[in-house]
């Protein structure tokens, strides 16, 4: 099922239902970024606001993104600040929703959902202030490797969101085409059992 579609069916139980990797991608954004100072925020993929409100109480300004308008819906009526403007947008094409240039970009379960991620980080690079940051929290390719997807349930049967594959080199090497060098790199465990498989990964990348 096409994303736009499928998080539109999702966002009515999106907050509700089990989901480990939407719980340990919030608690990975949280440790990731805890440390880096920034006053402007463009979050890609807001979904429901799960990191949405973390986000405002960090910055001055955060502009959030996502493709489903059912999901914008249940984040504008979760997170109420001046500080925070929701948008809904396609990422595939130019990121014309931006008019500024931010301290911090983040894609919080985004890019499996991407095939070409040369347009995003281009339009990462040119999004960020020099110095500036970029997020990646995603599923970990070694859980996609053995058929994991964002799915969910619904009366009618089970919905598997349409993803693409992507080895950690192939964010590496997209970004660092665009200017954007790896700072940080993580995986993170379902009850932190460094001996299962990773269920998120998790870049921290720098505009120089």
């Amino acid at each position: 099922m096409k994303p736009r579609q499928a998080y539109n069916i999702w966002a009515s139980q999106y907050d509700t239902s089990d989901n480990k990797t939407r719980d340990l991608e919030g608690v990975a954004l949280r440790t990731v970024l805890a440390d880096i100072p920034f006053t402007s925020c463009l979050e890609i993929g807001c979904g429901t606001g799960k990191n949405t409100q973390w986000l405002v109480e960090r910055a001055k300004h955060v502009t959030a993104i996502d493709l489903s308008e059912e999901m914008l819906a249940k984040a504008r009526a979760k997170v109420i600040s001046d500080h925070v403007q929701f948008l809904q947008a396609d990422i595939t094409r130019n990121w014309s929703f931006r008019n500024q240039q931010y301290d911090l970009v983040s894609f919080s379960l985004v890019l499996e959902h991407i095939e070409n991620l040369d347009h995003i980080f281009d339009e990462t690079s040119r999004a960020l202030v020099s110095g500036g940051y970029a997020y990646i929290g995603e599923l970990h390719p070694f859980k996609q490797y053995t058929g994991s997807k964002a799915r969910f349930d619904t009366a009618e049967g089970l919905h598997i969101v349409e993803c693409y594959t992507h080895n950690v080199s192939d964010f590496t090497q997209a970004a660092k085409q665009h200017g954007l060098t790896l700072v940080d790199i993580n995986e993170h465990f379902d009850d932190n059992d460094r001996t299962s498989i990773p269920r998120i990964l998790t870049l921290l990348l720098k505009k120089e």
